[in-house]
């Protein structure tokens, strides 16, 4: 399926036969006790698009509903403009991908007895499971044609949570050297957690409330590359207004930061974060916010090289190689794709940064697959806070590299104008936009 031919082509504007009698919709449990959820509408154009959620979202034993991606306002339009939708939920909870791959497989394979074989399969994922999506266009182009992960985790969990070690190491070496209760890595419990989690926040909001913690607290979020526009219906800070975008660095710090680990631990069977070998000098300078961190240390009075030098000789953290395989195949991103494939990150995400689209990017370039990558940015803070229109501007973009063979224009200008014929979708904010380098990237040997 991974590559159309112009018949195939042909075939999504038809209708098959199972679809001809009228619409379809079923929900229903996978022997491995995932959910499934299928919408087939009446004239159906042969298209399907497959959903996988985002972490945290299992079925569990009470067998919750999957869900079909989007919004409610787009889910409307595929449907009345004859997409068909899947979604799966997996049995299994947290960073539940291994268990969400083989669902997305079953789901697609119940789609085509229910339904009859697509002539277009699109997978499509929010946050955890637009890593999923991506993991679909690479491990498993035999059943799916294009992705589209949007504020996806593509830099992969490995990438993801060093990035957090290494802020959360600078924070406890230089704001809190002696709290014992901060745990960074190997958390026996989710008990432990919390009591982690606690005590970190403790620390935070209380160095906030001096020149010298804010500062410190800059330095910490700037090797989380947590973003300087991080509140949702804020404005975004003035380039040289460092205050206001610590402020913004700091509400988003503990969710970015501390995010949960003991589940990820649990499923990979150890610790597979380390910055052995990590030269935070050097981290700083590739941020981006070396100039606001230290005009936050010259207003504290604070002596930024040796923050730096406590940071060099503080004792470093190594990973569990078990551990780190099993993250790299559930799943870190190679490159290697197998589909088209459109990314659409928020601007002032942190659940991934917006970084994590520049690491998965350079991936696939080193991989030789930049031909099939394109990458669309929305001019906001906030986590897969898309409009309808944006998304059906997302979609319509992806089906028709699929169906052509070739990339349509992706460029903002174009993607607004699209967006602009639906205005009761919603308004579209794409923008042109490069973000830095990811300062931790991670791709498997």
């Amino acid at each position: 399926m991974a590559v159309v031919s112009v018949a195939a082509t042909a075939l999504a504007l038809t209708p098959p036969a199972s679809a001809e009698a009228g619409a379809l919709s079923l929900t229903g449990v996978h022997p491995s006790g995932a959910t499934y959820a299928i919408e087939v509408p009446r004239g159906w154009n042969g298209t399907v698009l497959t959903f996988t959620p985002g972490y945290g979202q299992g079925a569990g034993p009470d067998h919750l509903p999957a869900d079909l991606g989007g919004d409610a306002a787009s889910r409307a339009w595929l449907l009345a403009h004859g997409y068909a939708l899947a979604g799966s939920r997996p049995y299994g909870d947290g960073w539940a991908v291994e268990e969400t791959l083989k669902a997305s497989a079953d789901t697609l394979a119940t789609f085509a007895e229910k339904a009859g074989d697509p002539a277009i399969t699109l997978a499509w994922g929010a946050s955890m499971g637009g890593a999923i999506a991506a993991g679909l266009a690479e491990l498993r182009p035999d059943l799916i044609d294009g992705a589209l992960p949007y504020c996806a985790s593509v830099a992969g969990p490995v990438a993801m949570l060093n990035q957090s070690l290494d802020a959360a190491f600078a924070f406890k070496t230089l704001l809190a050297p002696g709290e014992d209760a901060i745990k960074l890595v190997r958390l026996a419990s989710a008990e432990e957690e919390a009591r982690s989690t606690t005590a970190a926040r403790t620390v935070l909001d209380a160095a906030q409330q001096s020149a010298a913690g804010r500062a410190r607290i800059a330095l910490a979020a700037s090797f989380a590359q947590v973003s300087t526009w991080s509140v949702p219906g804020t404005d975004e800070p003035a380039p040289r207004d460092w205050e206001a975008q610590q402020a913004q660095e700091y509400a988003a710090f503990m969710p970015t930061v501390f995010s949960p680990r003991h589940p990820l631990e649990q499923r990979a069977g150890g610790n597979f974060s380390w910055n052995t070998g990590v030269d935070y000098r050097r981290q700083l300078r590739e941020s981006g916010r070396l100039q606001q961190v230290r005009a936050l240390y010259d207003r504290a009075g604070l002596n930024l090289d040796a923050d730096l030098a406590a940071l060099a000789k503080a004792p470093r953290v190594a990973a569990d190689p078990r551990a780190v395989s099993y993250m790299e195949d559930y799943f870190t991103p190679r490159g290697r794709l197998g589909v088209p494939v459109l990314t659409m990150h928020e601007r002032g995400d942190n659940y991934p940064t917006v970084t994590q689209a520049r690491a998965y990017a350079d991936a696939v370039r080193h991989a030789g697959k930049n031909p099939l990558l394109r990458q669309a940015f929305v001019d906001r803070p906030g986590h897969c806070r898309y409009t309808g229109a944006e998304f059906v501007a997302a979609v319509r973009t992806l089906h028709d590299r699929v169906a052509t063979g070739r990339w349509p224009d992706t460029g903002a200008h174009r993607l607004n104008r699209l967006a602009a014929a639906y205005p009761d979708l919603g308004t579209a904010e794409f923008t042109a936009y490069h973000p830095g380098r990811f300062l931790r990237p991670h791709v498997p040997r």
